[in-house]
């Protein structure tokens, strides 16, 4: 490289520095273990007390997660426009492991942007009204469809008039 072009790439890369661009290694926090001390950041109240699957979103600058008790408040959050939009990862938990009795494995989280979810079913998450269940395994999210009720979108397809409906 010519020294006036690398003078250029320089520059070029100090000017992104300044203006907060964002180093593309950094790495994605890990999901975190639902612990007493989780709390939903609508509701308020501890995830522990709740059934269903829950959801947590790191923000960048922010080593802990913010919590949700159910899966419709994690799209609610990515949604609102007074929400911070330096999201670094989202997980949810996954219900393709959830045993016979249906309950699934609270340590099992899985990318929020990769999952299958069943909508518009006959599911009552953990605040008491209807919510999204979240699948790693679309062929389990079809089954439990045909099972419950509803149909399965992704991550970019969930509709926000669903997200937003009481």
């Amino acid at each position: 490289m010519k020294p006036a072009h690398m003078a250029w790439a320089l520059a070029f890369v100090a000017t992104l520095s300044a203006c907060g661009g964002e180093d593309p290694r950094a790495e994605t926090p890990a999901p975190q273990a639902v612990t007493v001390e989780a709390v939903g950041h609508y509701c308020g109240m501890a995830l522990l007390d709740h059934a269903g699957p829950k959801g947590q979103i790191f923000v960048r600058g922010s080593a802990a997660p913010v919590w949700f008790s159910s899966i419709k408040q994690v799209f609610a959050y990515t949604l609102l426009p007074e929400e911070p939009k330096g999201i670094s990862a989202i997980y949810v938990n996954d219900m393709a492991t959830a045993g016979p009795d249906g309950k699934g494995d609270p340590a099992s989280w899985i990318d929020a942007k990769l999952a299958h979810y069943v909508i518009g079913g006959r599911f009552i998450g953990g605040m008491g009204a209807e919510d999204a269940m979240p699948f790693s395994d679309k062929a389990r999210a079809l089954a439990f469809a045909q099972a419950h009720g509803g149909r399965v979108v992704g991550f970019s397809d969930m509709p926000e008039d669903y997200v937003f409906a009481q």
